[in-house]
This record gives structure tokens, sequence and C-alpha cells, in this order.
């Protein structure tokens, strides 16, 4: 996962200052749908990621022994539950300016 290695992300829930969410829009509610929409980005590309990984390890014959004994895709599984959640790398890369978002209706005005 080249673009969301951010380790300066944490992994659980940061209290926020309501006040630094509006930088940008001017307006925290849009704010929260630039970040959802971040978000809802990000968690596709790890989802996508996280399946192409596990399906390397997909075969037809499934039994129960290679279920349990595939160290490999345990770990793999571990890392991406470890991984800070997708709606936290979205605050992060908003309050740091790393996202580019615009408002069509307030360009046509």
């Amino acid at each position: 996962m080249s673009q969301n290695k951010n380790t300066s992300v944490p992994n659980s829930t940061v209290t926020r200052d309501l006040r630094q969410l509006d930088k940008g829009t001017e307006n925290i509610y849009e704010s929260i749908v630039v970040i959802s929409k971040r978000a809802n980005q990000i968690a596709v590309d790890i989802k996508e990621e996280l399946n192409g990984k596990l399906a390397e390890f997909a075969s037809n014959n499934d039994n129960l022994e290679e279920v349990f004994e595939n160290r490999e895709q345990i770990e793999i599984s571990k890392h991406y539950e470890r991984m800070p959640k997708s709606s936290l790398i979205a605050v992060d890369e908003f309050l740091n300016d790393k996202i580019y978002f615009r408002n069509p209706s307030k360009e046509q005005e």
C-alpha cells in the first residue's frame, strides 16, 4: 500500500478541535463530506489491495487443514487489521492539506 503507509496517523480515535475542520471550506459540514468521500476512496483501495493479496492464496480445493495452516495469509490479514482506519487517514490528509477538492456550486457563483 504505497500511498497509505503514513506512520503519523494514529490507530485510535483522536479528539479534534472542530474549528480546525472548517479550514479550506469555511463550513464544517462541507469538510465532513470531503473527509467522508476521501475515506470511502481509501477504504476501497485498501479492500482491493487486500483482496488481491489474499487471492494469491485461493485454491480450488479448500480443505480444512490448509485454512488453519496458512501463516502468510494470517499475517497479511493481521497487518491490515493493525492499520489505521480509512476515516483517520482521511482526517489526517485533510488537516495536512493533502486532499484536492472543489465545490462546483461555488465555482458557478
